[in-house]
């Protein structure tokens, strides 16, 4: 049965499409099929072949069978910078919608595990009325939220996890990221989030000398992603 998901964080910078790779990579390893759609992504560099986002980049390379860019990442932007912002600047509308349709395309490619990555954390604008929220409900897709294990991360996990349950979505596991090494107490941090947290944590990925999908699948648990009624099925 596929098993789809929404991949969140507790901010920007802290690891989600790694992660993200890893997942996918693990489900390749055990036989499965894999696709991704990063429906929005800013900070694009400009290509022979067109905008390119260097995080849909290393998402495509995890999908199998092999999925086209333009489909992978519908709305590729420039400036590095709030997608809100640089849509506007580009003309752009962005709606929970438009990037649900999108998404929803390849979702009917039937892949065993289907990954929607956000852009920055839960309440990212998309415009005047909307977040990246509003599309994961759309999508009525379980969430994944990617903690990057820092001071503060307790309350910007909690908070995320809060606002994930207020939507009437379901939280369905988590995975701590280190992405301070110094980070003081770290396994304090890590059992008070495991305690306070009410979903399974995936894997905790430590600081990688060589990052690649395959090191970090290492680090991670597939079991109740792609169980029977792990995820949103088609």
């Amino acid at each position: 049965m596929p098993q789809r998901y929404f991949i969140t964080g507790t901010d920007t910078e802290i690891g989600k499409t790694t992660i993200a790779a890893g997942l996918l990579h693990a489900a390749r390893s055990c036989g499965l099929t894999t696709a991704a759609v990063k429906p929005v992504a800013a900070g694009c560099e400009s290509t022979p072949d067109g905008l390119r986002n260097d995080d849909a980049l290393t998402l495509q390379a995890e999908c199998s069978p092999p999925l086209s860019y333009e489909v992978l990442n519908p709305v590729a932007l420039a400036p590095p910078i709030a997608p809100h912002i640089a849509a506007r600047e580009a003309g752009l509308e962005l709606t929970a919608a438009k990037l649900a349709s999108s998404c929803f395309k390849v979702f009917e490619r039937g892949a065993d595990l289907t990954l929607v990555e956000g852009a920055g954390g839960w309440r990212v604008p998309l415009n005047d009325q909307e977040t990246l929220a509003d599309l994961a409900i759309e999508l009525d897709a379980p969430v994944i939220m990617v903690v990057g294990l820092r001071l503060g991360c307790i309350n910007h996990a909690l908070l995320t996890a809060e606002a994930i349950a207020a939507d009437g979505l379901k939280l369905a596991g988590w995975v701590a990221n280190q992405v301070d090494p110094q980070m003081d107490r770290q396994q304090h941090n890590l059992q008070t989030l495991k305690t306070l947290l009410h979903a399974p944590c995936l894997g905790v990925v430590p600081r990688l000398e060589q990052l690649s999908a395959a090191a970090v699948a290492e680090h991670l648990a597939l079991e109740t992603l792609i169980a029977p009624t792990g995820g949103m099925s088609s």
